[in-house]
């Protein structure tokens, strides 16, 4: 990984990192007529009489926003809407820079559910869709349900989602390589917030049946009585009281807590060829080498660069935005999300371009223990992830669009990475 230093950061920073560009020509007194006044009244019309050619006559089919209330920004916590804005932006550079998504983000200075509902609500007509983003837990989920109620566009929570698309794609390659069961696998959770708990529940839409999940106070079981409502249904009937009383013989563990949390006897505890995905950042519960010294049968993954198999959510929702979008979709769905974790599995297992492993620095990057979900360059992500939600958008109903080709769609997206031949 590179270095980079304090001044440097800031200097990239300095007024911020994304603008507004136009898309259609304003340098003559007819096309002046026809981005304004009189003609703009022409589509406002026609919008006025069918709401849903919004998305026909104005940007809102490439449009996201990305909302936080700054309450729970990467490692940092509650540094507030402010201090959130050079994260928020950051994420509307990669809509744009990975799936050529048009995205504003706003930051909002209202915290409770009700004021941030009704506040994304009074904006949605902006919008194709809503990337919530760094709300802590568990109004998160509260945000998310009530706002896909009331809308009719894709609300995405990407800290709950994202993770669990990504470590889910991880998993099922993982189960395949070690000729492991789903249903007899043992998975230990390390972190009950908003991304803990949708890992959990995706593992378990997998088909895991064996899932235990721990908080910053030890295991959720029957006889705690501290726990709320999204914890509750993963409590499991044992007096286990921390982390290492339930490690033991684990085949995967989910870190998404604090450093440290995981230590090396406790690695040597878990099954053979344990997965262990350590994504607590910068500093991960274990390092890789750390795990090594004890596990050389291990397959680990972390949230950075500088190790194989980074879990980065930039895989995901990018290109989840993409599909849902145009497929001008009312919700992007469990069976969306499923489809989308199922692309990035099989592409881990293509051969990986060289422009992938140059950014990289590495000629020896093949489908194996090292390498179980694809990286973050690889443009091909974009074609088989969009795609695969696309697909499944249309095949459960939830898109707008009255005629989907597969075949089409993925060639469209290989135009948008790639150009047209005749272009080449």
């Amino acid at each position: 990984m590179s270095e980079i230093n304090k001044e440097e950061v800031l200097a990239y920073h300095k007024q911020g990192k994304i603008g507004i560009d136009i898309t259609k020509p304003c340098d003559t007194q007819h096309e002046l007529s026809l981005a304004y006044t009189p003609g703009v009244a022409i589509p406002c019309l026609e919008i006025a009489k069918d709401e849903s050619l919004s998305f026909e006559y104005t940007n809102r089919s490439n449009l996201v926003a990305v909302i936080s209330d700054g309450t729970a920004v990467l490692g940092l916590g509650d540094i507030g809407p402010f201090a959130s804005k050079p994260v928020m932006e950051g994420k509307s550079v990669l809509f744009k820079k990975f799936a050529n998504v048009d995205a504003f983000d706003i930051e909002l200075d209202v915290h409770t559910i009700e004021e941030i509902v009704t506040t994304c609500k009074a904006i949605a007509p902006t919008f194709g869709g809503i990337n919530l983003e760094d709300i802590k837990a568990p109004q998160c989920f509260e945000i998310e349900r009530k706002l896909q109620e009331a809308l009719d566009i894709p609300v995405f929570h990407d800290d709950q989602h994202g993770t669990a698309i990504i470590t889910t794609a991880g998993l099922m390659n993982v189960l395949e390589l070690t000729g492991k069961k789903v249903d007899e696998i043992k998975i230990v959770v390390s972190g009950a917030g908003a991304a803990g708990l949708s890992c959990a529940k995706m593992y378990q839409r997998l088909g895991v049946k064996k899932i235990v999940v721990c908080d910053s106070k030890g295991p959720i079981t029957t006889a705690r009585t501290d726990l709320n409502a999204y914890k509750a249904p993963f409590a499991i009937d044992s007096d286990a009281k921390t982390l290492e009383d339930v490690i033991e013989n684990a085949d995967m563990f989910l870190g998404l807590s604090v450093a440290g949390a995981l230590s090396k006897e406790m690695v040597a505890k878990m099954a053979p060829e344990p997965i262990i995905f350590a994504l607590a950042n910068p500093v991960p519960e274990i390092l890789p080498s750390e795990v090594m010294e004890v596990r050389d049968d291990a397959i680990v993954g972390t949230g950075r660069s500088d190790y194989p198999n980074q879990i980065n959510n930039v895989l995901g929702f990018p290109f989840i935005f993409r599909g849902a979008l145009d497929m001008r979709a009312k919700k992007i769905t469990e069976g969306m999300k499923m489809a989308a974790a199922e692309a990035l599995a099989a592409l881990a297992k293509e051969p990986v371009p060289d422009y992938v492993k140059s950014a990289y620095h590495n000629d020896n990057i093949t489908y194996g223990k090292d390498h179980i979900i694809p990286l973050p360059f690889n443009k091909e992500a974009l074609v088989w992830v969009a795609s695969a939600v696309a697909k499944a958008a249309y095949d459960e109903g939830v898109a707008r669009v009255e005629h989907y080709d597969h075949e089409e769609y993925k060639e469209q997206l290989r135009y948008m990475i790639y150009g047209r031949p005749e272009n080449k």
